[in-house]
């Protein structure tokens, strides 16, 4: 199917936003889905607690590593094709993460679900831009937004609820289903891609290993530093850290310096001349930067600081994401009433503004006192997502959408990276992360990287008229 120059009619576009939707719910849960079973996975694979965070890590690391190869093959052979193929061996791998017989084949077949991920997530906000007109393309927008947000924070409630009934297997067993039924439909609903790809040119293999290259070292070195800062580690277990940071660094200066000049980089460093979408792209870190210190640092700060029971700390931490969803439908339709910019910087502040108030709760808060900061963060995150995602999406020329989605997601992985990261380096430092200084701390950090996405979102406005 191929659609008009103005989305897909709608009877059709209903059905091809259910398959994108459906498939982001898949690759973005599984990102966090198994955190809770890994003592169960360590126990019964008679592997080292320590080596069973392999299991996320591999997925996360393909995943960030593979996303911006996936969005350029988008743009050469078809986003349909790359959505389709990524869904397929993701799927597939889904299988093999049951069927695995010790923890070296469960993070393997991780891996290649998370390669399978990153062809999904690479691709689905270019196809949310062919399937929708440009006059309702906010929406579109925002519907991904609130998925995308919605599916990063409820892994561990899902998870929680499939292991009170079943192993972890069953973990993975959820993805068979689900994917072979969204395979089927997306096989007869997903729109082709409207133009050719550029004549002569192709995806490079050597770019495509120094992507992965540079991604994979620099998350591996970030993740060890904030693991061992200010811990009891070695000097020569930090230095390695170091190390596999710094070579990160080092390969990406050599890789990005490759592109220069490149009719259609890899690293798409042409869009990052593009001053709006320079800041659009700096926002959307910032702020799941922020996002991520605040998601990981509550539930200690909730059930150790506060005394509140799991089932108080699991009810109030979900106000935040029912905000998201209550408000991201309004952000859709101010998208193009009010500028992305103001509507991103104003959400941002608001959110900035819950992560304090959260900071500076008093020693013993009421339910309805913690509620309703959350339910402001929720706010504040769901009026910036949906138009910084579509200045993101459509800042770009048409041809190189795809891209533009790989960087969409990029930049979401890179700022859960970095929140992870920081919110390490600080209960490191404060050794008995239980008590309340710690978790208020990360939340005073994550306000301060709301307040930076605001700036940055409210400098696209000038640029935007210039």
């Amino acid at each position: 199917m191929s659609p008009t120059d103005d989305g897909l009619p709608a009877p059709e576009r209903r059905r091809a936003m259910a398959v994108i939707l459906l498939g982001i719910v898949l690759a973005v849960l599984d990102g966090t889905i198994v955190n809770l079973a890994l003592p169960a996975i360590a126990r019964d694979l008679q592997a080292q607690p320590a080596h069973a965070i392999w299991v996320v890590n591999a997925y996360q690391v393909a995943t960030l590593g593979l996303l911006l190869p996936a969005a350029t093959l988008g743009d050469l052979v078809g986003y349909r094709r790359v959505y389709l193929a990524g869904l397929a061996l993701f799927t597939a791998a889904s299988l093999g993460c049951i069927l695995a017989p010790s923890l070296g084949w469960l993070a393997g077949f991780r891996a290649v679900q998370g390669v399978g991920a990153a062809g999904i997530m690479a691709v689905n906000a270019a196809l949310v831009r062919r399937i929708f007109p440009q006059r309702l393309l906010g929406r579109g927008v925002a519907l991904n937004s609130m998925t995308v947000a919605i599916a990063s924070v409820a892994g561990p409630s899902v998870a929680a609820a499939v292991l009170s009934v079943a192993p972890w297997p069953a973990l993975f067993a959820i993805n068979l289903p689900m994917g072979l039924a969204v395979l089927w439909m997306g096989r007869r609903a997903l729109p082709a891609n409207a133009a050719p790809a550029p004549a002569g040119v192709r995806l490079s293999p050597l770019d495509v290993a120094l992507n992965v290259l540079m991604f994979a070292l620099v998350f591996l070195g970030a993740d060890a530093l904030g693991v061992r800062a200010g811990s009891q580690a070695g000097a020569g277990a930090l230095a390695a850290a170091a190390g596999l940071l710094v070579a990160g660094l080092a390969v990406g200066a050599v890789y990005l310096r490759r592109q220069r000049g490149l009719a259609l980089p890899l690293f798409p460093i042409d869009l990052l001349r593009i001053p709006v979408f320079r800041l659009s792209m700096g926002a959307s870190v910032c702020a799941f930067a922020a996002q991520m210190l605040a998601y990981i640092a509550l539930p200690f700060l909730l059930l150790d600081g506060y005394g509140r029971s799991h089932g108080e700390a699991g009810l109030l931490i979900t106000a935040w994401p029912l905000a998201i969803v209550a408000t991201a439908p309004l952000a859709g339709r101010l998208i193009g009433r009010v500028a992305d910019g103001t509507l991103g910087g104003i959400g941002m502040v608001a959110m900035a503004c819950g992560l304090a108030l959260l900071a500076a709760l008093p020693a013993q808060p009421s339910n309805i006192d913690i509620a309703w900061r959350l339910v402001l963060c929720g706010v504040g995150f769901g009026l910036f997502q949906s138009p910084n995602n579509h200045t993101i999406v459509t800042a770009p020329p048409v041809h190189r959408a795809g891209a533009a989605s790989g960087m969409l997601g990029s930049a979401r992985l890179t700022g859960q990276t970095l929140g992870a990261v920081l919110l390490a380096v600080v209960f490191s430092f404060f050794a008995r992360a239980h008590e309340v200084r710690g978790p208020l701390i990360a939340l005073g950090a994550a306000a301060g990287f709301a307040l930076l996405a605001a700036v940055f979102s409210t400098l696209r406005v000038r640029h935007r008229r210039g």
